[in-house]
Formats: structure tokens, sequence, C-alpha cells
């Protein structure tokens, strides 16, 4: 098999969907089949000239034999090429319809959503990482079931998390700083904790939305617990393992995953995790290891965590099932096989 990576620069960016994309090809190569990758200046998802002519010249430059596979973020630059991409049987990588990511005025997310509902009920082949997104295309953007292929990330294998071994809890959450991933709903519900004993360690990139960012790092100082919350910004392997280690307690009040890799991170490490359930976020997850609330609910996302917070035998508890279920998620071995065997 021959394929075509088209995907947006910066290639070795640090994100979920990227990981994901770096992991399968790696995966694909050594198994036997030709990977081009091919970075695609320009701004994304919202498409400018310099995008959408690397994308056309892109496109035009392929070995007859190279089979395009965009990624999801780089698929708007590809509007008005929906003839060449049926005809070569292009297929596309959609960890979540760009659509749906917060942070865009509506008229930018509705001319976002057009190009998706043209571009892919055009492609052969579309494959998502939940059961959670391939619903979503199904229902909103009329691709047909039977293209639609779910290949859930794999996951490294991780030591157990020993934990802060401190009085309090030592919170942690994974993630860029954009309205997405709701971490502003987790401040408004830690701070309703102040007679608690915790810290909360938020390690995510602050350049992806650096207004928001800041927003973020006002709230906490508005909310009064500013000394209680570090921004790690984006963090090396290493310093985030360290991160995961000193850990007793993973939360995420993000509005919506096409998978949630930073819980099943968690879990991997036998973390108890306080989340919401937007999109596929709390799919890998049990009450025996979780709690889980509706997005943007901050009351309930804060009643859930000062039991967990609290109550350290009932974290002990959780964090037992967590190993467990941890235990069980796919490899990156399964992953890449799977995903080769969704495109033959």
């Amino acid at each position: 098999m021959h394929l075509a990576l088209l995907v947006p620069v910066p290639w070795d960016a640090v994100s979920g969907g990227y990981a994901y994309d770096r992991r399968i090809v790696a995966g694909l190569r050594p198994a036997g089949h030709t990977v081009d990758v091919i970075e695609l200046p320009g701004r994304h998802p919202l498409a400018d000239d310099i995008a959408r002519h690397a994308a056309r010249t892109a496109l035009d430059a392929l070995a007859p034999s190279a089979r395009p596979l965009i990624d999801g973020l780089g698929l708007p630059a590809f509007a008005g090429t929906e003839d060449a991409l049926e005809a070569r049987q292009a297929v596309a990588l959609i960890h979540y319809p760009v659509s749906m990511e917060t942070g865009f005025s509506e008229h930018d997310q509705a001319a976002l959503h057009a190009i998706e509902q043209r571009l892919l009920p055009r492609l052969a082949r579309i494959i998502v990482t939940s059961e959670a997104t391939a619903a979503r295309l199904a229902d909103g953007y009329a691709v047909a079931r039977d293209r639609i292929a779910i290949v859930p990330p794999g996951t490294d294998d991780a030591p157990r998390a020993a934990g802060s071994n401190s009085p309090g809890c030592a919170i942690l959450s994974v993630g860029a700083l954009t309205p997405r991933k709701g971490h502003d709903v987790l401040l408004r519900a830690l701070a309703r904790l102040f007679d608690l004993d915790w810290h909360l360690t938020i390690a995510g990139s602050a350049e992806r939305d650096p207004v928001h960012a800041r927003t973020l790092i006002a709230r906490a100082e508005d909310l009064n617990i500013a000394q209680r919350v570090t921004f790690a910004g984006e963090v090396s392997d290493p310093a985030l393992e360290a991160l995961w280690q000193g850990a007793d307690l993973f939360a995420l009040a993000t509005q919506w995953e096409g998978y949630g890799m930073a819980i099943a991170e968690a879990l991997k490490r036998g973390l108890p995790v306080a989340a919401t359930s937007g999109g596929a976020a709390a799919a890998q997850l049990t009450p025996e290891c979780s709690a889980v609330c509706k997005p943007g609910d901050h009351e309930q996302l804060s009643k859930a965590m000062r039991r967990l917070i609290f109550d350290t035998e009932l974290r002990r508890d959780m964090a037992v099932a967590a190993w467990q279920i941890g235990r069980a998620l796919p490899s990156w071995d399964t992953a890449t096989r799977d995903f080769a065997q969704a495109l033959a």
C-alpha cells in the first residue's frame, strides 16, 4: 500500500491528533507500507490562499500509485477538489469535525461545516477514532455509515502512578488551553472547594489560543485560586511523565472529544478520573474508576470532585479499577493493524 499523508505544518506539533498520525505512520512503514508525509503550509483549518494552493499543488503532484490520506485539520483546504479526491479514492482521518471546534465565529463555523458537508461524502473512506465521531459524521455530514471505519488510538505501556504522597490531592489536567477543553469549567468547579486541600496542574499549550489562555490565568486570579493552580504549558515527554506519576486524580472538563487520549493515558497509569461526557470523552470510563458529569456543568463537577478529593479510600479503590481498565486498552500495534485493514 502506498499512502500520501497530507497534513498541515508543523508535522511535529504536540497535539493528540498529530500524535495519532505519527504513531500510525511509524507502525505502517515497518509493516511494508510506503507512507509519504506531505506538509501543507498556510493557515488551517480556516484555509487561506497559501493553504488552498498548497493542497491543490500537493494533490496534483502525487505519484499515480499514492492514495491521498488527508488529516481532518487540513481537509478544508481541499475545497473545490472534490472530483479529484473522488477519482483518487481519497481517505480522510477525522479526529473530530473541525467545524465543531470552539473559538470560531458562527460565520466561520458555518463555513467550515459547509465545506466538510461537501467534501466528506465524496471520499472513499473516512477513518475516525470513536463511535461518537462516526455517529456525528453520519448524522450531521451526510456520510454513508459503511464508508466510516473506527480505529481507536493505541496507548503505550506506562508505570502505575505513585501519587503525590501528600495530605492533599494533586490533580492533573492535560489539554491545550482552548475553549473546547473546558478548563474554565474545571477552575469554576474547584473554586467552590476552598475548604479542601488540592492543587491543580494544567499541562497544555497556550499557543493555540493565546487570548483564551490569558483569560484562564485571569479567571484563576478572579476566583482566588491562582496559588492553587499551575499552568505548566507545553511540557516535554519526561516532564509530563513526572506529572502523571505525581498525580492523585485526573480531571478533564472537555466540551467534546473525538476519543479522549489524555483520559486513556490516565487509565493506563491507574489514575481515577473526573470528566465530562462530551463526545467520546467518557467512552472508556466506568462508575468504578470515575465520576462523569455533563459538559459545562461546573456545579455537578464540583460536587463529584468534592467526594473524590475528600475520600482518599474511594480514590484508592477507583485507582485499582482504572489500572485494570488501562491494562485492557489497545496497543499501537493493534491500532496500526486495524488502520491498514480499514484501507484494504
